[in-house]
C-alpha cells in the first residue's frame, strides 16, 4: 500500500514538473514572438560586428595594438569613407532619385497603355492596386517594424541604425568576452561542443558577409556598366539600388529591377526587354559563379527553403525580417547539422552518405 502511494506520488511528481516545463516552453515563445524585433536588430548587430572584426583583424597584422582600438580604427575608417562617398555620389543620386519619381509615373502609365492593347493586359491592370491605394499602403518606415512595435513606432528607423551600429562595435570590440558568457550558460560537458557550435557559425556568417559583400559590388558595377551601354537613364542610381537589393536573395533582383524596366519604357518596349536581359544575365553570372565559388566555404541553402523562410519572417517581422532571413536561415541550418543530426542522430558523416546516394 506504502508502495502505491509513493508511485502515485512520483507520477504526480513528473506530471507537475512536465505541466511546468510546457508553460515555461509556452511563456518562452510568447516572450519571442513579442521580441523578436528586438532579437532580429541584435543579429543585424552581431553581422556587423563580424564585419568589422574581420577587418579588425586583417589590421591587426600590420598595427600590434589592442583589439578595441583597432575596431575602433575600423569603424572610423569606415564611417569617413561612407562620409566621402556620399559626399561625392549625394548631388548625382538626389538629383536622379528625384527624377526617378518624376518619371516612373508617365512611365508606368506607357506601360499600362501599351499593355492594355492586349486582353490578358486588360485584364491584369484590372487586378493591380491604383496608385493611391499603393501610396496609402506603403510605409517607409516598416523595413524595421516588427510584432512588438517599440523599436518602429517609438525610437524609429535611424535610432535603430544607431543602436545596430553601438552595439556591433560592443560585440566586435570584446567578442571573447561575450562568447565565453554564452559559453558559460551550458554544463561543463558540452561545452567544448558548444565553442566549436559558436566558432562554426562565426566562420559561416563571415564567409556569407564576404561572398554578399563580393556579389553586390559585382551586380553594382556590372548593372550600371550596362545600363551606361543600353541609353537608359539615371543608370548610376539604378546600378546603386541593384547593388544594395542584391542583399536580398530571391526577391531583391526583382524589385531593383522594377524602375529600371519602367524607365527603359519610355524610350521604347525593346529596351525594355535589353535591360531584362541585362539583370537576367548578371543574376545568371552571379549565381553561377560568384556565389558557388564562396559556397564552398559556407554552407549551402536550398532556395525552396529560403524563400519560405524569407516569405515567413516577412510576414512575422516585415522588412527586416525579409533582409535578415537568408544570413538567419544559415546559422539555423548550421546549428541543426551540428547539433541535431550530428550530436543528438549520431550522423557525423552526412556529405559521404549523400554522395554515396548520388552514385
Amino acid at each position: 500500500m506504502e508502495s502505491n502511494t509513493r508511485s502515485e506520488q512520483a507520477f504526480a511528481g513528473r506530471v507537475l514538473v512536465s505541466i511546468g516545463l510546457f508553460l515555461l516552453t509556452l511563456l518562452l515563445l510568447t516572450l519571442l514572438y513579442f521580441t523578436f524585433d528586438v532579437v532580429l536588430l541584435v543579429f543585424a548587430a552581431a553581422l556587423l560586428a563580424i564585419f568589422l572584426r574581420g577587418i579588425a583583424d586583417l589590421l591587426g597584422r600590420f598595427l600590434k595594438i589592442s583589439e578595441g582600438w583597432l575596431v575602433m580604427i575600423v569603424s572610423i575608417l569606415l564611417i569617413a569613407v561612407l562620409a566621402g562617398a556620399i559626399t561625392l555620389l549625394a548631388p548625382d543620386v538626389e538629383d536622379q532619385m528625384r527624377e526617378i519619381r518624376a518619371k516612373l509615373p508617365e512611365s508606368a502609365q506607357k506601360v499600362s497603355l501599351y499593355v492594355s492593347q492586349f486582353g490578358w493586359g486588360r485584364a491584369l491592370i484590372e487586378q493591380l492596386p491604383s496608385v493611391e491605394d499603393l501610396r496609402h499602403s506603403i510605409n517607409p518606415s516598416s523595413l524595421l517594424s516588427g510584432v512588438g512595435g517599440f523599436f518602429s513606432t517609438t525610437v524609429g528607423v535611424v535610432g535603430n541604425f544607431f543602436i545596430v551600429i553601438l552595439l556591433a562595435i560592443y560585440l566586435a570590440s570584446e567578442p571573447r568576452f561575450y562568447v565565453r558568457g554564452f559559453i558559460k550558460l551550458f554544463p561543463l560537458s558540452r561545452r567544448h561542443r558548444a565553442t566549436e557550435v559558436v566558432a562554426a557559425v562565426g566562420e559561416t556568417l563571415r564567409w556569407w558577409l564576404i561572398g554578399k559583400a563580393a556579389s553586390m559590388i559585382f551586380i553594382g558595377v556590372i548593372t550600371w556598366i550596362g545600363l551606361s551601354i543600353l541609353g537608359v537613364p539615371l543608370a548610376l542610381t539604378l546600378g546603386l539600388i541593384a547593388g544594395l537589393l542584391s542583399f536580398i536573395p530571391n526577391f531583391g533582383p526583382i524589385i531593383s529591377a522594377l524602375p529600371a524596366l519602367l524607365l527603359a519604357f519610355i524610350d521604347s518596349p525593346i529596351t525594355a526587354v535589353y535591360v531584362l536581359g541585362l539583370y537576367v544575365g548578371v543574376q545568371l553570372v552571379e549565381s553561377n559563379i560568384v556565389t558557388p565559388l564562396i559556397e564552398r566555404e559556407t554552407v549551402e541553402l536550398p532556395p525552396a527553403l529560403t524563400i519560405i523562410f524569407q516569405l515567413a519572417l516577412a510576414v512575422l517581422v516585415g522588412g527586416l525580417g525579409l533582409v535578415l532571413a537568408t544570413p538567419l536561415l544559415a546559422v539555423i541550418m548550421v546549428v541543426v547539422q551540428m547539433v541535431y543530426i550530428q550530436d543528438l542522430l549520431g550522423d557525423r558523416d552526412i556529405e559521404v552518405k549523400e554522395k554515396d546516394l548520388e552514385e
